[in-house]
């Protein structure tokens, strides 16, 4: 048991994402239910240096559960990454009577969570990014409604792609992580699907795949490509060149099209709004305990806390049975 926690502070970091609202109001509803007073931290650890916060109470997170986005507002800071930085961030908490602190972010948050730890500042994670690339957790915040609104999107571009018999690239976010890529690969049901974790060959898996279709009497055709393909690959081409690659070698007009930040915003999804509250429910109760330096994680469908120094050093694994579905059922 550490110390007796009476005051929390919230803040969100990184990129943001749908459901970071519902992580927001369950962790301020669940801490005030609990007697504890709740600050909001604006522009994440960027706010936590200025000392932009405020007190907030039950109302101060009405009608947020259903909006995209962040209330309390996100930033980078690489300011933070220095130990100055940490140091000062750690004096405006004293300065606010803030005893711990839940963060809401990706890796980069974490990091940052871990090091006002080791300050002495309790702080528990909570992971939230259209990515799902945190590997402790089965599950982040956003993803689902990231791979609702692509799935919504191509469902779109396909209309056109079947009326003019064509092929339509299509890029989505993911970074380093073709999680999103690849189950929308599967709902949409793409001819192929490019993820930066296997390495590729244009001809074989794109359009070897599309010759093979097209003796089936297909002239319409999906491809997605994970952003990760086109920055981190090897020898990585651009969506726009791919498509051009697919066109000379096939025949059929192709089109490239960037979702870009559409995938981060809008309404989340139920089961982004029901984890988002089991997760946040979840943190106040680790810092409750006088817990700090945790991570939440969803791990067998169960919402659990680890250490969050162990948690940053595991690393992500593909799901090949899911890849494997993708590719048999996409002719």
């Amino acid at each position: 048991m550490g110390k007796e926690i009476k005051t929390i502070g919230i803040l969100s970091s990184g990129g943001d994402a749908p459901g970071m609202n519902a992580v927001i109001r369950a962790i301020t509803r669940t801490a005030l239910y609990n007697g504890m007073k709740v600050i909001g931290i604006r522009r994440g650890f960027a706010g936590l240096m200025k000392g932009d916060m405020f007190e907030m109470n039950m109302r101060s997170v009405s009608d947020i559960l259903q909006r995209g986005g962040t209330m309390l507002h996100t930033a980078r800071s690489p300011e933070f990454v220095e130990d100055a930085g940490v140091e000062l961030g750690k004096e405006k908490c004293l300065e606010m009577g803030i005893d711990g602190i839940v963060v809401c972010g990706g890796d980069g948050s974490f990091r940052g969570a871990r090091d006002l730890a080791a300050k002495g500042i309790p702080c528990v994670g909570v992971p939230c990014t259209i990515d799902n690339d945190i590997p402790c957790t089965e599950y982040t915040i956003g993803f689902d409604t990231a791979v609702n609104t692509v799935t919504e999107n191509i469902d779109r571009i396909r209309d056109t792609s079947q009326s003019h018999e064509r092929c339509s690239v299509v890029e989505v976010m993911g970074r380093r992580c073709g999680d999103i890529a690849l189950q929308s690969a599967i709902c949409c049901g793409a001819v192929s699907v490019l993820i930066p974790e296997v390495p590729y060959d244009l001809e074989r898996d794109v359009v070897e795949k599309m010759q093979r279709t097209i003796r089936t009497g297909k002239r319409h055709f999906i491809v997605i490509v994970a952003e990760g393909v086109t920055l981190y690959s090897k020898d990585a081409k651009s969506s726009a060149e791919i498509a051009d690659y697919i066109e000379k070698r096939t025949g059929f007009i192709t089109r490239s099209t960037i979702l870009g930040h559409i995938q981060r915003g809008g309404t989340p999804t139920a089961r982004e709004r029901v984890i988002a509250a089991r997760m946040g429910h979840h943190a106040v109760e680790v810092l409750a305990r006088g817990i700090g330096n945790r991570i939440i994680a969803m791990q067998a469908n169960k919402i659990v806390d680890l250490d969050l120094e162990e948690a940053l050093k595991m690393t992500k694994e593909l799901d090949v049975d899911m890849l494997r579905t993708a590719h048999e059922i996409s002719l």
